[in-house]
């Protein structure tokens, strides 16, 4: 984090990352609704993304061994019903999740926006 950004830009910045990461997924799951035997994959729950950056091993000493992490956030969901050429897409699922992510984005962005106007007025640009 920089010098210039509290631990709610921070947060912002990573959920808008996420949405955006999750979006693509999305959108790479309807394009390949008539893809046979396509499963369809969502992103890990952004808690869950949380919980793993707060967990990400530290070297504390140079003769540690550095620690790996998984950077694969995505994960296959359960088709809970596949038609007949094996695809598990359910485009309106699917679109509902688009729809509930762009709403995420707009709330975040607009979150973002409000903090920031908000420090510039009390550092007296605005």
């Amino acid at each position: 984090m920089s010098a210039g950004q509290s631990d709610l830009l921070s947060l912002a910045s990573t959920r808008l990352q996420w949405l955006d990461d999750r979006q693509r997924v999305l959108a790479r799951n309807i394009a390949n609704s008539d893809t046979p035997g396509y499963v369809p994959r969502d992103e890990q729950p952004f808690s869950q993304t949380m919980a793993d950056q707060v967990s990400a091993p530290v070297r504390t000493d140079p003769m540690h061994l550095s620690g790996t992490l998984d950077t694969g956030n995505t994960v296959v969901t359960r088709p809970k019903q596949r038609s007949i050429d094996g695809n598990a897409v359910q485009v309106d699922a699917e679109l509902t999740k688009v729809a509930d992510t762009d709403t995420q984005q707009r709330l975040v962005t607009s979150l973002y926006s409000k903090y920031m106007s908000m420090y510039s007025t009390a550092l007296g640009k605005g």
